[in-house]
């Protein structure tokens, strides 16, 4: 088991990567505590859950609502949780976000940690502090910016995923290499095939570097000012695309982390090969990395993206492989490239 800690302006979080759900117990606090969790965890998993009132979320990106967080908070007011209350949410990204978002606003904001349980949450929605729902489906648009108490990666539930949300995860993780690590990209380069096996002493290892990482920059900017934008690789693009295609999130960040690629290669930041490797790496991990759909129509969601500020956004461009820059384009650049 790995401990990393974060610790930022506006809160401490442990993250506790290889340690079980049966062991959640001991790093809760002396208070009353409320699980939000995913239906389909629980009826895989709910046994292993500590003894606690426990409200059902459905799986998908459609529980990311605000008519769902008022229905979390009145059931929290029924079951008596009060301002001294701790809320842990069991599940992946979704319930993540929203047991965090719940957490973070009812009653000006109570305490909260997680059980994280898919691959993509171990990596990224569960770790860093931001909590978010949707509205009329574009991404996160209503959150806040929360650190939970703790947050446990229990590698042993992820042989329970379908093998298409395990393999979401693997963009993040592409991702992270891409911004920070050279070598672990080269390590997944030469490991693609064993690691979608689910080879579990791999996974540990992954999952603990990815959130190293991701610790360093949030530490270094908590709420998004400056370097943290980093780790919106892929993502400008990409939730354009979730949102109009209804792909996943893992495979909608693949997808931007090409486009990115690929503009960053347009503007001569890195060489075709390092074009074609990051693309043949997405390919080889059974991520896609292009769609038949109309771009304009992807275009037109992401002028809608809340990074987005006066005409331009800050789009995240690949130096090299394992180096990153935060540069502001306009839209009218992006739609000529797009166009081209």
């Amino acid at each position: 088991m790995e401990k990393i800690e974060i610790r930022g302006l506006y809160g401490h979080s442990t993250v506790l990567v290889g340690e079980t759900i049966d062991n959640v117990t001991k790093y809760l606090p002396k208070a009353k505590i409320f699980i939000v969790a995913d239906e389909n965890v629980k009826t895989l998993h709910g046994k292993r859950f500590p003894h606690f009132p426990t409200y059902s979320v459905e799986p998908g990106e459609g529980s990311k609502s605000i008519e769902e967080v008022g229905s979390i908070c009145q059931w929290l007011l029924e079951n008596g949780a009060n301002r001294n209350s701790f809320i842990l949410g069991i599940g992946g990204g979704v319930t993540c976000d929203l047991a965090g978002f719940v957490a973070s606003v009812f009653m000006r904001g109570v305490d909260f940690g997680f059980v994280s349980t898919s691959l993509l949450s171990q990596v990224d929605a569960s770790v860093g502090g931001k909590n978010g729902v949707n509205l009329q489906r574009y991404k996160n648009i209503v959150g806040t910016f929360t650190q939970p108490k703790l947050v446990i990666c229990d590698i042993n539930l992820l042989s329970t995923l379908p093998q298409e949300e395990y393999l979401n995860g693997f963009a993040e993780i592409v991702k992270h290499t891409l911004i920070a690590d050279k070598q672990m990209f080269g390590f997944i380069e030469q490991n693609a095939e064993e690691l979608k096996s689910s080879n579990a002493e791999m996974l540990e290892k992954l999952v603990a570097h990815s959130v190293r990482i991701k610790a360093s920059i949030v530490q270094a900017d908590e709420r998004e000012q400056g370097e943290r934008k980093k780790l919106n690789l892929g993502h400008t693009w990409g939730h354009a695309v979730e949102k109009v295609t209804g792909l996943s999130h893992g495979k909608s960040v693949s997808i931007g982390l090409e486009f990115a690629a690929r503009i960053s290669a347009k503007m001569s930041l890195i060489s075709n090969t390092d074009y074609l490797r990051i693309v043949n790496v997405l390919i080889a991990l059974d991520l896609p990395v292009c769609i038949k759909n109309n771009p304009e129509d992807i275009f037109n969601a992401m002028v809608k993206d809340k990074k987005q500020n006066e005409g331009g956004i800050d789009f995240i461009l690949i130096k090299r492989i394992g180096e990153v820059a935060i540069e502001r384009i306009s839209f009218n650049e992006l739609k000529t490239f797009i166009n081209s």
